[in-house]
């Protein structure tokens, strides 16, 4: 494929929720194109953009993915994303290099979650967005009540550019409202027809909204709007780039993906109107200095690129998606990693189409390509060249919040696990891996359940090794609440050299996490030199509570007095002394199990607020404020982290999708007598299974 200049470039993401017939509407836009000599379908996995295993297994798409085409004198650089909520750091990083998305709606149920996601990822992206109202081919398709959904939720900014044609509950045409000409499908292609009367008003009305927001560009045409004289088609079309470009509107396409109807107009559209790479602001970088600098998008600028998105192919090794936001980038030259400090080589240029690629020379400014084997570029980096570095702004990914623990179904492949696991995070970096040694597991945590059993199946399919999943243990914690003074003996004699450690410790709740060790002894009891045996021997300790193996948290420990021995007495038996002091004393003190308190913001919209309310004080939390953010309420709360396993799947059903939520470790607290007897219970249940 050629080297396109940015303004025949358009770089186009399709957003939408899961269903919605996203990978089918590109499906339709490849064969238009005459990429594809035929419409793949996700239920046949015979899809161009749909080519990972686990996509094809599960007839969903699960990786964002480009292809690239022609159509017009333009390339189109079509960025196909994800639509289940788990995989929605797919989406940011499609939505990161675009230059303007269009998301899908079905005719026939209307108004989505993941629409109105889309729309609040592409305007904190500020980029124009676009809707196509899918599924017009069904019978009980609405396009009129779609519409006027659309137009709830986004305002009267919502404009219809073709309007659908039907006849006994089939898509038989549509309206091309810019050009106020009706076209009907036929076998042998789209043919012109006569505009249906019943559509004249819905027509008229939608040309003068449009015409109305091209006025409000410019003084001279809003005087030549009042005056009822017409523009010129210079200026309707220099006035109409600028209300797209801007999102004063939003335009709406009726269409049928699965049956290509109405797609031809949406390429079209593409093509003539949505904005080129040049048409919007320039990218802000970084330099080595801190400062900022913009960058305008042009082919002999400083080069800057950024990756969104990197592969795994078994063959090929590592594929780093980019977008070249500055300069122009040429196969074979060395660039410079700006996060990593790292220079590595231009290896294999190509473009994207679905998982096949086309060789090119070099990529200028405002254009997508990918690159293979770059060793230490991971996504979210910027390329430039050494002299001239560059930092782009990061893509912002999602906070993984749902954990689960992961174990290998054969002992001993633990380390197999967590090196796939740590592959994989190549690839999608919104979800991370942990060993928790308190609670011996392995942690995965990531967006939702989904996303982790496919991570679960790669594992499986790409590094052999089988495993299964679990709910974490909390890592609770225990202290004390009373003042004991015990002894610690330790005396052994087996012939020979003895054994030999006598202390007296007094415990008692401490002001720190780890534990205050203190000598307090009048004389040489227990010599200088083994009191750091003695301190040795409490931290080894503290590291098991009595009540269920939790650590030990906030106790003091001090040393009042004891006895040694000339000859028997040791580092060694100090510390077992100390062992013995502490294992005796604890449970005097009035020892209680901690649990974790997590400090959660939740998201959620107002109607849902008094459920989230309810669902909190069910889970035994307090809370703490109620505030308004753009279009939501922020809920914030402490909770018990042991509620909090499950929150991510429980919050999605309370708030069909729309709500999310941020969390952070706050502090521990005395756990109710009900919770610490199941724990303790629980802890008992597993030290007996493992003696046996």
């Amino acid at each position: 494929m050629k080297s396109y200049p940015a303004s025949q470039i358009r770089n186009v993401a399709i957003l939408g929720h899961s269903g919605s017939g996203k990978t089918s509407l590109a499906e339709a836009m490849l064969f238009d194109a005459k990429v594809t000599d035929r419409i793949g379908r996700s239920n046949d996995g015979n899809t161009v953009l749909d080519f990972d295993p686990e996509e094809i297994r599960r007839h969903i798409s699960i990786n964002t993915a480009m292809a690239a085409f022609t159509w017009k004198a333009c390339k189109i650089n079509l960025i196909d994303t994800p639509g289940d909520f788990d995989f929605i750091g797919e989406v940011m990083s499609g939505v990161r290099v675009a230059d303007a998305s269009f998301i899908l709606v079905s005719g026939r149920s209307g108004m989505s979650v993941g629409a109105e996601k889309g729309i609040r990822y592409s305007r904190k992206q500020n980029i124009p967005f676009a809707f196509l109202i899918n599924k017009m081919d069904d019978a009980n398709a609405d396009f009129d009540k779609t519409l006027a959904q659309l137009a709830g939720y986004v305002g009267d900014t919502v404009v219809p550019f073709s309007l659908p044609v039907r006849e006994d509950g089939r898509l038989t045409g549509y309206v091309d409202v810019l050009s106020h000409q009706a076209y009907r499908f036929e076998k042998a292609g789209t043919v012109k027809a006569e505009i249906p009367a019943e559509l004249e008003e819905t027509l008229q009305s939608a040309c003068d909204r449009i015409t109305e927001a091209i006025a409000e560009t410019d003084e001279a045409l809003m005087e030549k709007y009042f005056s009822e004289e017409p523009f010129t088609d210079e200026e309707f079309n220099r006035g109409l780039k600028q209300v797209l470009h801007r999102g004063t509107i939003q335009p709406v396409f009726a269409v049928s993906a699965t049956e290509n109807l109405g797609v031809s107009c949406v390429l079209d559209y593409i093509a003539e109107h949505s904005p080129s790479p040049e048409d919007l602001a320039p990218q802000t970088a970084e330099l080595d200095d801190g400062s900022l600098q913009e960058l305008p998008c042009r082919a002999d600028g400083p080069l800057a690129a950024l990756v969104f998105k990197t592969l795994s192919d078994p063959f090929v090794g590592r594929i780093s998606l980019f977008r070249v936001y500055s300069g122009t980038l040429k196969n074979g030259e060395t660039l410079y990693n700006t996060q990593r400090e790292k220079e590595e080589r231009v290896n294999n240029l190509t473009v994207m189409i679905g998982k096949k690629s086309d060789s090119v020379t070099e990529l200028a400014a405002g254009d997508i390509g990918a690159m293979t084997k770059l060793t230490a570029t991971l996504t979210g980096d910027t390329l430039c060249r050494k002299e001239q570095p560059l930092k782009l702004e990061a893509i912002d990914f999602p906070v993984a919040c749902f954990a689960m623990a992961i174990l290998p179904e054969n002992k001993g492949d633990e380390e197999k696990i967590m090196s796939g696991l740590n592959r994989l995070k190549d690839e999608d970096p919104t979800f991370t891996i942990e060993n928790r040694p308190e609670t011996r597991q392995m942690v995965i945590s990531g967006l939702g359940a989904l996303q982790i059993d496919v991570l679960r199946a790669k594992l499986a399919s790409r590094f052999k090794v089988n495993s299964t999943l679990e709910e974490p243990r909390v890592p609770y914690r225990e202290t004390i609440r009373k003042q004991v003074k015990v002894q610690g003996k330790h005396k052994k004699q087996s012939g020979g050299h003895g054994q030999y450690g006598d202390v007296w410790v007094v415990f008692e709740p401490g002001d720190s996490e780890k534990l205050t060790f203190e000598v307090q002894i009048f004389g040489g009891s227990v010599p200088k030199a083994y009191h750091p045996a003695v301190e040795k021997g409490l931290l080894e300790a503290v590291e098991h509570g009595v009540l269920a193996g939790y650590p030990m948290v906030n106790l003091k420990a001090t040393l009042v007095d004891g006895s040694y021995h000339d000859v028997d007495s040791s580092e060694m038996a100090f510390k077992l002394a100390a062992h013995l002091a502490y294992k005796n004393g604890i449970p005097q003190a009035s020892p209680v199990l901690l649990e974790p308190i997590d400090l959660v913001k939740i998201f959620t919209p107002e109607q849902q607020l008094g459920d989230i309310m309810s669902d909190v004080n069910q889970k035994r939390g307090r809370i703490m404020g109620i505030e308004p953010k753009a279009n939501m309420q922020m809920v914030t709360a402490e909770i018990p982290a042991s509620e909090m396993s499950t929150y991510a799947t429980d919050l999605r059903q309370i708030t069909q999708g729309r709500g999310w939520y941020q969390t952070e470790f706050a502090r521990y607290e005395q756990a109710p007598p009900p919770v610490a007897d199941k724990v303790i219970a629980e802890a008992k249940r597993l030290a007996e299974e493992e003696k046996a």
